[in-house]
């Protein structure tokens, strides 16, 4: 199963490393070789802090470089109807008519605070193919948890 995420996701991943490759390495890369100028390496506290993070900064631009070749871009604006897919926006309301409004996004993309979860957490995989109107149940730390889907939308 390919992983999903929106345009804004896959820009900020582009961003970040484009922000990483052109500005952070570079400059962290200058630092080290000035560093390594000053002679003794072994004790040099600049240069060997340096390369920890060239290392770092080198891990993450790999990690961001194959998360960009195994993602699909899925706009939510080209998928339409009332059954919850990847990139719906989802109002659920809880027995005590409490209403709670999710994103199904891309696990790169989850921000709890804001309502974006993940498609593959259990609420997401809950909802994927559920419509206006059906009940969910999950199990959740606190215990059961259901709830109905009162509306979904493609922003």
């Amino acid at each position: 199963m390919p992983s999903y995420i929106t345009p804004a996701g896959f820009a900020r991943i582009v961003a970040e490393y484009e922000h990483l490759l052109k500005v952070e390495r570079p400059m962290v890369t200058a630092e080290v070789q000035y560093a390594a100028s000053l002679g003794d390496r072994s004790e040099n506290a600049e240069y060997i802090y340096g390369k920890k993070r060239l290392r770092g900064i080198d891990g993450r631009l790999r990690y961001l470089k194959n998360r960009l070749e195994s993602i699909e871009v899925v706009d939510p604006a080209s998928v339409v109807g009332d059954v919850v897919r990847f990139s719906a926006t989802v109002t659920l309301e809880d027995p005590d008519g409490l209403e709670k409004v999710v994103r199904v996004v891309g696990e790169d993309e989850i921000d709890l605070p804001s309502g974006a979860i993940s498609y593959k957490s259990p609420l997401g995989e809950a909802l994927i193919g559920r419509a206006e109107g059906d009940e969910v149940t999950i199990q959740a730390p606190g215990g059961t948890r259901s709830f109905v889907i009162s509306e979904v939308r493609y922003l």
